[in-house]
């Protein structure tokens, strides 16, 4: 293996050009063993295929990417292969990015068509050429994306957050002969089905499992270890800094709810701040449940959350019209405090409160206000950027959040799920005040969680 290894890496040396954009560093030993495990020197060129799990940041990403490229241009010419990532957007930018700047770097003339999701890639050398699709496994509608296409391999970024039924059916695609598996992912659910039916069956399916940790990226410095380090707690902590598959149980943010009292700020010290952004969401009650207002501010350069002042009310007190005064009597109170509030995002399943909402911010003279619906992204992603913000100590709350401070403190994992994970949302706890927040903040996760 070592022998091949070394070749692909002359190969490498041989290509890089000084005018390139992409500079090779010295791969680790599991990224040698990715990169060159199906060459014909390798003692385990016959396996069906590679797994390479473990923690974020570890360098299994650009070393399957490169290596299932490689892999098909050396043996293949004029086939079909898969690439696929939870969504096509994520793929491209956490995958094909820095892939092409690698593959151009080695001598290869890639073409890319957008609008179908595909890569011609060339060699400069042989000639052979090869198509590279690329899908997204985001929910069970996704396998019919991947239908009636022979491929001859697949690659899966993020194995663990696409639907079994999408992983099925892509690998059941594979039917040329010498086809193989490149699968990537961080770590889930212990229960999970890729954890269960692929990684603990790899001996069964004849693949190969490598297990990444952090130290084994030989780019990032022990500053930046320690900086990622510092970035998750709890599940998340275990699971992409440690690599492990644990289940999420217990309290979701166990940091605030041992200490809320380290993440509290004054309104008074909350108004003389200065904001890049202010926003209102809205969450709307039912079945016992309910209605929920929270302001939230985000400091410039996305740097801080700060959630200036909540409310709950509950909706068996409440009708639409008291409602509607309510809700006035709230961006009011914004106004007056912070001077100017940009977007209201409410939960779009009640467009009928949302109307009337809109009518009483026009007769109050509020009509210039941007009432919208919410984005209501998955929750597990808003949970992940809440975690991350408080282990960072980027988020803060004021004494006027009571309703959120309390729903933040009890929030819980549901136990009873054992494959996924999920907010427990039994009425026992204020899952209103949670919604409302994460509305006013959800749309600016991703600049959020750039911030380091």
């Amino acid at each position: 293996m070592i022998g091949k290894m070394g070749m692909i890496l002359k190969m490498i040396k041989k290509n890089h050009k000084k005018k390139s954009s992409f500079k090779f560093k010295p791969f680790s030993k599991k990224q040698r063993m990715t990169l060159n495990w199906w060459t014909d020197s390798s003692p385990v060129k016959d396996k069906n295929g590679i797994i390479a799990d473990g923690a974020i940041r570890s360098g299994k990403t650009i070393s399957m990417s490169l290596s299932f490229v490689l892999w098909a241009m050396t043996k293949f010419s004029e086939q079909n292969f898969g690439m696929c990532g939870k969504t096509i957007s994520s793929f491209r930018r956490n995958v094909l990015f820095t892939l092409k700047l690698m593959l151009r770097t080695r001598g290869f003339k890639v073409k890319e068509h957008r609008s179908d999701n595909l890569l011609v890639i060339t060699s400069k050398k042989t000639g052979r050429m090869n198509y590279f699709y690329i899908f997204g496994g985001k929910d069970e509608r996704s396998q019919d994306l991947i239908q009636g296409i022979t491929l001859a391999g697949l690659f899966c970024d993020e194995v663990a957050l696409m639907p079994e039924s999408f992983v099925n059916q892509a690998t059941g695609r594979c039917s040329v002969e010498g086809s193989k598996f490149w699968f990537n992912c961080n770590p889930g659910n212990p229960l999970h089905f890729f954890n269960q039916n692929w990684i603990k069956k790899c001996r069964e399916k004849n693949l190969i499992y490598i297990h990444f940790k952090m130290e084994d990226n030989p780019s990032l410095s022990k500053e930046m270890l320690e900086r990622y380090k510092n970035t998750y707690f709890g599940v998340f902590f275990q699971r992409y800094i440690l690599g492990l598959w644990v289940a999420a149980e217990g309290v979701i943010y166990k940091l605030f709810a041992e200490k809320p009292e380290d993440y509290l700020m004054s309104y008074e010290d909350a108004k003389k701040l200065e904001y890049q952004v202010i926003n209102i969401g809205v969450d709307f009650g039912g079945n016992g449940s309910g209605h929920s207002f929270t302001a939230t501010g985000i400091t410039p350069d996305y740097k801080e959350v700060i959630a200036l002042a909540s409310e709950r009310h509950l909706d068996k007190d409440i009708d639409p019209e008291k409602l509607d005064k309510l809700f006035v009597e709230f961006v009011k109170m914004i106004l007056n405090d912070f001077g100017y509030v940009d977007y209201i995002y409410c939960d779009s399943a009640e467009q009928t409160l949302i109307r009337g909402f809109r009518k009483a911010l026009i007769k109050n003279d509020l009509g210039h206000l941007k009432v919208r619906n919410a984005l209501k992204s998955a929750i597990i992603d808003r949970i992940r950027a809440m975690n991350r913000l408080l282990t960072q100590q980027r988020f803060y709350y004021t004494e006027r959040c009571e309703t959120l401070k309390n729903a933040l403190s009890s929030a819980l994992w549901d136990e009873k799920q054992k494959v996924e994970d999920i907010r427990l949302d039994d009425g026992s706890t204020d899952i209103d005040s949670l919604d409302s927040y994460e509305y006013s903040f959800e749309r600016q996760i991703s600049k959020l969680i750039k911030y380091e």
